[in-house]
This record gives C-alpha cells, structure tokens and sequence, in this order.
C-alpha cells in the first residue's frame, strides 16, 4: 500500500537519480505521439524494440502492462479536454540494474498518491470498478511510481523496475 508522504517521494527520486549516475545506461529512447488510443500500437512497438534484449520475459511483459496503463490513462485523462495533436512524449532508460520509462503529458495537475489510496481504500475489491485499476497495476508492477508538475507546466509519471 502507498503511504509515501509527497516529500518522502521527492527524497527518494533524489536519491535514485545520485544512483543512476554511478549505473551504466544500456540503453535509452525517446518516441513522441499524438494523443490518441491508436498509438498505443506504435508505443509498445517501439518499447518492445528498444527493451526486449534487455529485459527477462517477466519483466518485459509487467512493463508493457504498465507502461499501457500510463499511456492510456494520458490519453482518457490527462488529455481528455486537450486536441488530438497535443503530443505525448515518452522515454525509457535502461541500466544495468533497472528499467526506468516516463510518460509526459500536459494535463491539469494529478495527485497519483491520493488517488491510488483512494482506490485502495475501497471497501469492495478495487478490480471489481472500472475506474482506477491501471493505477494498481501499475503500482503493483513496478517498483517505484510518482507523478511530478513540471515548471513547464507538463506532467511526467516515472515508472521503475529493478530488472
């Protein structure tokens, strides 16, 4: 269950990134699409281009899992109100001992912490709702998961997995 306080998170992205810089990056990508659910296929070419030699099977598919959901949850939320044309820009970066992939996008600003404590807190089984799974799969699957408003005014969700 996530009860990481905002701060808590922000120390602990600190701390990742000082890591990440003693890590060899094996590889890295970036892919930028229209806001539409068709470039779902395109997203997950690309990842699966860029990752598959990297990653185990098991690994590779709960990424895939997750990097669907926050995609698609850019998509049907964040750009819900905003033109097609409003792009997403995705990266993953692969180092030896992880997988990082972040999603941007230009939405109004999103607390991705209360709302996975919302729909934990449920009192019925939160799979059973449509609303709200893709942020438990993803928290499931990967190892870290926050949300940050960037000064541009854009969003980037950061997804981690140690491989």
């Amino acid at each position: 269950m996530l009860k990481l306080s905002w701060l808590y998170s922000i120390e602990i992205a600190v701390l990742c990134r000082e890591l990440m810089s003693n890590a060899a990056l094996l590889a890295q990508s970036n892919l930028q699409v229209k806001t539409a659910l068709t470039a779902l296929e395109e997203v997950l070419f690309w990842f699966d281009k860029i990752a598959a030699d990297f990653l185990p099977d098991g690994i590779l598919h709960q990424c895939q899992i997750a990097l669907t959901e926050g995609f698609t949850n850019a998509v049907r939320h964040a750009h819900c109100a905003l033109p097609e044309t409003t792009p997403i820009e995705l990266e993953i970066r692969i180092f030896s001992p992880w997988i990082e992939i972040k999603i941007w996008d230009r939405g109004e600003p999103f607390n991705l912490e209360k709302a996975l404590e919302s729909v934990l807190e449920m009192h019925t089984d939160p799979l059973e709702h449509e609303g709200g799974r893709g942020l438990i799969f993803m928290s499931k699957l990967m190892d870290e998961l926050y949300y940050i408003r960037l000064e541009d005014h854009r969003n980037c969700l950061v997804m981690r997995k140690q491989i």
